[in-house]
């Protein structure tokens, strides 16, 4: 694709890897940064591939639901290991599921637990 912007939230929240031989299997949070990768092949009237505030507003529909809460208590994760690795694939496929244009597709959101740690879902 010739265009492509991303846009990045935080929230904090916190979660334990149930099954986890290590730290992890603890309670524990994070400031967790979400970064959302759009792409499209032609730009819309006002020359941009979607308005920041846009793609900010569909993240924020997605993520606004775990700030501040126990992962681990908020559906899908309430079945699901509340991994980044999975978390990063939900809020593709929300934040999918929220952009009205086909002319917009997401690419790839990160999932940062970090400074030094993401992890990445690009299907």
């Amino acid at each position: 694709m010739p265009y492509a912007i991303h846009k990045d939230v935080t929230f904090a929240a916190a979660h334990h890897i149930p099954g986890h031989a290590g730290k992890c299997r603890h309670l524990h949070g994070h400031n967790y940064r979400v970064r959302v990768h759009v792409e499209a092949d032609t730009l819309d009237a006002l020359g941009m591939v979607i308005d920041f505030a846009d793609l900010k507003k569909a993240i924020h529909e997605v993520t606004d639901r775990y700030d501040h809460r126990l992962l681990n208590d908020v559906e899908p994760f309430d079945r699901e290991s509340p991994t980044a690795e999975k978390l990063s694939e939900v809020v593709f496929r929300s934040v999918t599921e929220r952009l009205s244009s086909e002319r917009v597709r997401v690419r790839r959101v990160e999932v940062w637990e970090n400074d030094t740690s993401c992890a990445l879902y690009e299907p």
